[in-house]
Formats: structure tokens, sequence, C-alpha cells
């Protein structure tokens, strides 16, 4: 059984966000435990799938790359969870989630260029059964990027 963060948990969780490098034994002097205590949290949450420490790539640093917003809809409703299925097999896809709204999936990834989204769209989505159309944005010019959303993304 999973439990909820508590108050530390949370505390170390928001040490960690800007920098997952911090060492255990600084959390612990900010919040006045021990850095067992930190140490063993750390370890339970990871365990428990509360928590992933990981890097996060920063969109401006690469070379080439364009953040690709791909809208997707599907013939039934109720084939959207299969059809969410089936895309998050697909390796280049980085987030995949069923919404609410005028898409029934968004599926995000990076491309080279607009040719490179098309053929990709072309050869991976559309040909899934259940898909029926396939609406593509691009991302051009981000004014913020919170990398603290990677937390909500699993």
């Amino acid at each position: 059984m999973t439990r909820k963060l508590d108050s530390v948990d949370q505390a170390i969780v928001e040490r960690l966000s800007p920098d997952a490098r911090i060492s255990n034994s600084q959390i612990a002097e900010h919040l006045g435990v021990s850095e067992g205590t930190v140490r063993a949290r750390i370890k339970r949450m990871e365990e428990e799938g509360q928590i992933r420490i990981t890097a996060v790539t920063n969109i401006d640093r690469l070379q080439n790359a364009t953040l690709a917003y791909i809208w997707i809809e599907v013939e039934r409703t109720d084939q959207a969870r299969q059809v969410a299925q089936r895309l998050s097999g697909i390796p280049e896809l980085g987030f995949v989630a069923v919404m609410l709204g005028r898409s029934d999936i968004l599926a995000i990834t990076m491309v080279r260029n607009t040719e490179h989204l098309a053929r990709f769209v072309h050869s991976n989505i559309s040909c899934i059964p259940g898909v029926r159309r396939a609406e593509s944005t691009l991302g051009v010019n981000f004014v913020k990027h919170d990398y603290r959303m990677a937390r909500i993304v699993s």
C-alpha cells in the first residue's frame, strides 16, 4: 500500500526539485531532521513510485529539435485508452495522455523539422486502428518551461 506524502516528504521533494544532486545532509540540515531520515524517506518514496530522480533536458540547449504536440481524435470514445496504450509503446513519444476537450489524446515528441513531423505522424500514428485524425502543432517560442512539471509525468 502506498501512503500519501506527509509534510516532511513534501519538503524533501521541494528541496530535490531544483537540483536532485543536493546532498541528503544539506536537506536534513535545512529541515532539522537527521541525514538518515532523509535517506530512508527518499529510498521509500522511490520504491513506492512516489518520486523518480532523473535528469530533465533543457529544451533550449537541444540542437535542431522542436517540441511537437500531436492532438489525436479517435473514432469512438471507448477506443481512447486502447489507442493511448498503443501510442505509449512508441519510443519517440515522451508523453501520452487521454484528454478531456476537443481531442481525445495528446502525444508529445521532439522533431527536427516539419517534414520529420509529417513522416512520424503518418508512419507511426495515423496507421493505428481507431485513430480518426491527428493534428499537430509545433512549439516555436517557449516563454516559460518549468522543470518541476516533469514531476507530474510518469
